[in-house]
């Protein structure tokens, strides 16, 4: 029943940015755990960052701290993820995902996610 819709993603050379969106009409955000995940060629899935809907506390996996940022915008009910200094490994199908399931004892990234996007693509290379 919930539709998420990612936008943003594109071709970018290594070391640049992008910034990612997830929109879903009649959805408040701010009630789920929030997260991005990413599909490369070749990989599994992962989660790359979340938010937590308990305290907004966030998550970003080793290999993207300090270069990608989670965010809520509660006044466009819009969920971001900037990315910069991007890695053409960091190139994959990047998707948004929320879950109403607890977090009290389980960081965002514990959690099994039930709503999904369709994905945009990101590319990074030169």
């Amino acid at each position: 029943q919930v539709q998420l819709v990612e936008s943003g993603g594109g071709w970018v050379q290594p070391g640049g940015s992008l910034r990612l969106s997830c929109t879903a009409p009649g959805v408040i955000f701010g009630y789920y755990s929030n997260a991005w995940f990413r599909l490369g060629p070749g990989k599994e899935r992962e989660v790359v960052s979340c938010i937590s809907s308990n305290n907004g506390g966030t998550y970003h996996s080793d290999s993207v701290k300090g270069r990608f940022t989670i965010s809520l915008d509660t006044d466009t009910n819009t969920l971001h993820l900037e990315m910069n200094s991007l890695k053409p490994e960091d190139t994959g199908v990047y998707y948004c995902a929320q879950e109403l399931g607890s977090t009290y004892l389980r960081t965002c990234a514990e959690l099994e996610y039930e709503y999904w996007g369709q994905g945009t693509q990101v590319t990074v290379s030169s």
